[in-house]
């Protein structure tokens, strides 16, 4: 697992999307290779699809060779209202990139059988070739996307009924009303998550700092769902200063001096078997 710090949230925002840049743009994608992207939406992610709605304005990325598959979406909430994830998706992201729609994929809250859905979306990704990364913030509970505590590890997509804690945390997008808040949702399992050949975490804010504890120093804990990708064989956790407060500083200085590295091997030869080479000061990465 790698934890790359930065100083505060833009940097978080700024250095994922140059990942998510240097890897589709590494992958070289074409007609007959397309590179599939796993999505999540939230506040956190916010400023990562502004830059890189930037770069592809700059012409350094393009998405019409790449497929998209988002995490989640709420039951029964129509598509074009502004709390559904269709419409969070279309207007922060996918309306500004030259994306074909129909390789965006996003589950349908209102489909009239959601266990079809859900097992459509699983049928999908695999018919895709699998996610090459997927990207995913976390709840300050450790959940990821609707996989809340108690979740299983090895989850799949599927409908679920969402916890009180959940609905009262979310009726702030309501009007603070709780009774208009979705009481379920649909959203990929843990184990979907695992299957992408790498993932990346963003976490930013004191308010996510006892889950980035619970996801980095404890062990594997299905009430701490994020923890899960502690077994992951590529999994990057980004996160800003402000959400490091609850790790000891050994476990900060370790993670700051695995980074120090990283930067260095870009200077100097790379060790022979390193696949981590990313440089978040250079607009060009090496």
């Amino acid at each position: 697992m790698r934890l790359v710090i930065l100083e505060t949230s833009d940097k978080v925002s700024e250095w994922a999307a140059k990942y998510v840049m240097k890897r589709i743009n590494d992958f070289k994608p074409g007609p007959n290779k397309y590179f599939t992207l796993g999505l999540p939406t939230g506040s956190t992610p916010l400023g990562m699809y502004k830059n890189l709605i930037r770069y592809h304005k700059e012409g350094k990325i393009s998405f019409k060779y790449v497929k998209t598959f988002n995490m989640d979406e709420y039951v029964g909430l129509p598509r074009e209202h502004p709390e559904s994830y269709h419409f969070y998706m279309w207007n922060n992201f996918f309306k500004h990139i030259d994306i074909d729609p129909a390789n965006a994929h996003l589950l349908d809250g209102n489909a009239s059988d959601l266990v079809k859905e859900c097992e459509d979306f699983e049928r999908k990704i695999e018919e895709a070739g699998g996610i090459e990364l997927f990207v995913g913030g976390i709840g300050p509970d450790g959940h990821i996307a609707f996989n809340e505590p108690g979740s299983s590890l090895v989850s799949r997509t599927r409908v679920k009924t969402l916890a009180q804690d959940t609905l009262e945390a979310n009726a702030r997008f309501f009007g603070n009303d709780i009774s208009k808040v979705p009481k379920q949702a649909l959203t990929v399992g843990v184990g979907t998550v695992m299957d992408a050949k790498e993932v990346m975490i963003l976490i930013t804010g004191t308010h996510k700092a006892f889950a980035l504890y619970k996801a980095i120093e404890e062990g594997v804990n299905h009430m701490w769902t994020v923890s899960a990708f502690q077994q992951h064989q590529h999994t990057i956790m980004v996160c800003d200063e402000d959400a490091t407060l609850e790790l000891r500083v050994k476990t900060v200085k370790y993670f700051k001096q695995q980074e120090a590295a990283v930067t260095m091997h870009e200077i100097d030869p790379p060790i022979p078997g390193t696949n981590w080479k990313f440089s978040q000061e250079n607009d060009v990465d090496i």
